[in-house]
C-alpha cells in the first residue's frame, strides 16, 4: 500500500531552500519598514558609531603619508679629525659612498665651513681674533632610501662612528621620533576607540533584535507548536541584522566623507600658509568595502548572540 510520501529531488530541496532565504529576507526589510524611526535609530547608532574610528583612520593614515617624507630627510654628519689631510678626507669620502647602505656624501672642507659660520652667524669680526680655524672637516651622508628610516639610519650612525677618521657624529631625528611616536600612540588610541565602539554596536543590535523576539513572543510559539525549528526562526532575525549593517555601513560612508570634506578644507587653509601642497585624501574603494564588511559583520554579531539565546529560551508549555 503507498504511504502517500512525495520524494522532493536534491536540486528541487537546493532551489527551495534559497527562495525561502530570499523569502525571509525580504520579509526582514519589510519588517525595518513597518518600524521606521526604530529601525532608523539602530542605524544611525551603527552607522555613527563607525564614523568616529574610520574619521580617525583617515587622520592617521595621512599623519603617516606626511612623515614619510620628513624620514627622507635623514642626513649623517660625520665631524673629521683635524690631524688629517685633504687628499686623506677625499679618499675617506669616497670609500664612505662606496658603501651599499649610502646614496651620497658631501664634503663641507674646514675653511668652507668658517666662512658659511661667518656669513651666518654675524661674529665675522669676532672670527678674526682666532689663532686657528676651530671647526673641523664634516663629511654629510645621504643613506639610500632602504636606510633613512629612524631604526636603520641609527644602525648606520653606529657603523660610521666606528672609523678610524671620524671624531664624532651626529644624526637629528630626535624630533622625528617624537613625532612617531605621537603617530603610534594616535594608532593606539584608534585601535582601542574601535573595538570600544564596536562593541557597542554589538550590543545595540542584539537588545534591538531581543526586543524584537519578545514582541514576537507569542509568534514564535504558534510557529514551533506546528514543527517550525530554532534554526527556521532565527533566520528572519539574523536578515534584520545584516540589513542593519548593510544601510549603516552607507551612514557610515557619507557620514566619514562629510568629516573628511570638512577636515580637508581646514587642512588646505594650514598648507596654504605654509606653502604646501599637501592635501588630506579621504577612504579609498578597498577601505571603504572593509568599512562595510564590518558594519554587516557586527550587525549578524549582534543579532546571532541575542537569537542563539532568546529563540531558544521560548518554548511552549
Amino acid at each position: 500500500m503507498n504511504s502517500g510520501k512525495v520524494k522532493i529531488s536534491a536540486w528541487r530541496r537546493f532551489v527551495m531552500f534559497w527562495v525561502h532565504n530570499l523569502q525571509q529576507a525580504l520579509g526582514s526589510l519589510g519588517e525595518l519598514t513597518r518600524n521606521p524611526w526604530a529601525s532608523m535609530m539602530t542605524i544611525a547608532v551603527l552607522g555613527l558609531s563607525l564614523t568616529l574610528p574610520s574619521t580617525l583612520y583617515v587622520v592617521v593614515k595621512n599623519s603617516q603619508a606626511a612623515t614619510v617624507g620628513l624620514s627622507d630627510a635623514a642626513e649623517i654628519s660625520l665631524y673629521l679629525r683635524k690631524d688629517l689631510k685633504q687628499h686623506d678626507v677625499e679618499t675617506f669620502a669616497k670609500r664612505i659612498e662606496l658603501r651599499n647602505d649610502v646614496e651620497q656624501v658631501q664634503i663641507i672642507m674646514r675653511d668652507a665651513g668658517l666662512r658659511d659660520f661667518r656669513e651666518s652667524s654675524g661674529f665675522g669680526s669676532a672670527l678674526d681674533y682666532l689663532d686657528e680655524n676651530p671647526l673641523p672637516d664634516v663629511l654629510v651622508v645621504l643613506p639610500q632610501a632602504d636606510f633613512k628610516s629612524v631604526e636603520r639610519a641609527q644602525g648606520l650612525l653606529a657603523q660610521l662612528q666606528q672609523e678610524r677618521e671620524v671624531s664624532s657624529a651626529s644624526l637629528d631625528l630626535q624630533w622625528l621620533e617624537r613625532l612617531q611616536a605621537l603617530v603610534r600612540f594616535v594608532e593606539d588610541v584608534l585601535g582601542a576607540l574601535a573595538v570600544l565602539l564596536c562593541a557597542a554596536v554589538v550590543l545595540i543590535v542584539g537588545n534591538t533584535i531581543r526586543l524584537m523576539i519578545l514582541n514576537r513572543r507569542d509568534e514564535i510559539i504558534v510557529m514551533k507548536l506546528v514543527g517550525a525549528t530554532d534554526a527556521y526562526i532565527q533566520r528572519p532575525f539574523l536578515y534584520t541584522g545584516f540589513w542593519y549593517g548593510i544601510i549603516g555601513g552607507v551612514v557610515a560612508w557619507i557620514a566619514t566623507a562629510i568629516l573628511v570634506f570638512w577636515i580637508a578644507r581646514a587642512v588646505s587653509g594650514v598648507t596654504v600658509l605654509y606653502d604646501s601642497s599637501f592635501q588630506l585624501s579621504g577612504l579609498n574603494f578597498t577601505e571603504l568595502m572593509i568599512l562595510w564588511l564590518v558594519a554587516v559583520v557586527l550587525g549578524l554579531i549582534g543579532s546571532f548572540i541575542a537569537v542563539r539565546r532568546h529563540v531558544a529560551a521560548i518554548e511552549p508549555r
